[in-house]
């Protein structure tokens, strides 16, 4: 049957508008890839001077990816609990999270070299830990526990031994007491002063404070302000006892799928988060014992005789534990430590 005018017509307007169709297909942009999700999980209240630079290093992270790094941080215990979080992310249950090195226990006590007694106070000493020859160490031990270190947060080198009815100046003065502790090496001066330490997650001890589960702890003197500890403490000694540091991790195997562009940008924002840290970690130490006396806290400075006499007492304790825990590796540790002071 010959076609029609009316059907030639027809067939050569639907081709005219598949061309055009195709034509203004072509020239539409290509619809974006998805962003790579990266949930990172963290214990600290939005108040704590270091949940901010997180926030901030987390922003960093994704500009520096133009976009393809979607960082979603999950603070105050909201996403894993602070004790889960190594476990997650080894897992690959979630990418990303942090950890005071503390937390690390048994696991990894390589961690707990700074929180010996007085062992590294020095800012100068932080300025210098990110890039150092002890991180590097510490970073390759963490790689063989299944997390890929990525960014060193200096939190405090100024604690704070809390109380309440008495303050706790002297090594004596920790007899009987309840004690919130941080891990077994540094557990191991509280006990020799006489006291009996308790592990609970800082996210737990201001309700075990006011509920009297514990009687004082040891804290970060930004975290006493930060998590109200003025609430349920009246007193506060000022030590500078011990170095506490968060860090951030990710799981290696979801490192590893990132494209060089992207680890470039974890690589820049960790350095420059480094820094952050350590100037909001000055700021909110050097702050925060006026804060804390506008609460009416009876804030003590301790003295150099007062820091003598708890160095005496925790300091050998801290050594022989740290030296059980940690074999030979602690030994060539201490000595990196010893390059940075």
């Amino acid at each position: 049957m010959t076609p029609t005018k009316t059907s030639s017509h027809l067939k050569t307007m639907l081709s005219l508008a598949a061309a055009t169709s195709a034509l203004a297909l072509t020239a539409l942009p290509m619809e974006a890839e998805a962003a790579t999700r990266m949930r990172c999980s963290h214990q600290l209240p939005p108040s704590h001077h270091i949940s901010k630079v997180i926030e901030r290093w987390a922003a960093e992270v994704k500009t520096l990816s133009d976009g393809n790094l979607d960082v979603q941080v999950f603070g105050a215990d909201s996403l894993i609990k602070a004790n889960d979080n190594i476990l997650a992310v080894a897992k690959g249950d979630i990418e990303c999270a942090f950890s005071l090195n503390f937390q690390w226990g048994k696991t990894l006590p390589l961690m707990n070299v700074t929180v010996g007694p007085y062992t590294m106070s020095s800012i100068d000493a932080w300025r210098k830990w990110p890039t150092s020859e002890a991180a590097a160490f510490l970073e390759e031990r963490l790689l063989k526990k299944g997390v890929r270190n990525v960014v060193w947060m200096f939190q405090t080198n100024t604690s704070v031994f809390t109380s309440k009815g008495k303050p706790l100046l002297t090594p004596a003065d920790f007899r009987g007491q309840k004690m919130r502790g941080i891990g077994p090496a540094f557990d191991r001066g509280l006990k020799a002063m006489g006291a009996t330490p308790v592990a609970i997650p800082g996210s737990e001890v201001y309700q075990a404070l006011a509920t009297g589960v514990i009687d004082s702890a040891i804290t970060d003197v930004a975290a006493a302000w930060s998590r109200k500890y003025y609430e349920v403490q009246d007193h506060m000694t000022v030590v500078p006892v011990l170095a506490a540091y968060l860090h951030g991790y990710v799981n290696p195997r979801w490192y590893d799928t990132l494209t060089d562009k992207d680890k470039a940008a974890l690589k820049k924002a960790g350095e420059d988060a480094a820094g952050w840290a350590l100037e909001a970690s000055q700021e909110a130490a050097a702050s925060a014992p006026a804060e804390l006396e506008s609460k009416g806290v009876k804030v003590h400075i301790a003295t150099a005789e007062e820091n003598a006499a708890f160095k005496a007492a925790m300091a050998p304790a801290f050594a022989e534990g740290f030296a059980d825990e940690t074999g030979a590796d602690g030994r060539k540790l201490l000595e990196l430590v010893q390059k940075l002071q």
